[in-house]
């Protein structure tokens, strides 16, 4: 059950930030949801990769692991 969540909580990670940073990429004025952070266009697309990929290893993490308990 845990590697489930996790794996959810990673494909919300990605598909939140995945959509900011294309959003970004397209239009550099809207920062959207790490509109806070300071330093312009760059820290806000270095941090979008981030998050995004952060996203993408934790779903990669965790789907082998549910497969072997069976879940998948």
């Amino acid at each position: 059950m845990k590697y489930d969540v996790v794996q959810i909580l990673g494909m919300i990670l990605m598909a939140v930030f995945g959509q900011g940073l294309v959003r970004l990429l397209i239009d550099h004025d809207h920062r959207g949801l790490l509109g806070w952070l300071p330093g312009g266009l760059a820290p806000a697309l270095a941090a979008y990769g981030v998050l995004t990929v952060a996203g993408i290893a934790l779903t990669a993490w965790a789907y082998p692991r549910a497969k072997a308990l069976g879940r998948r």
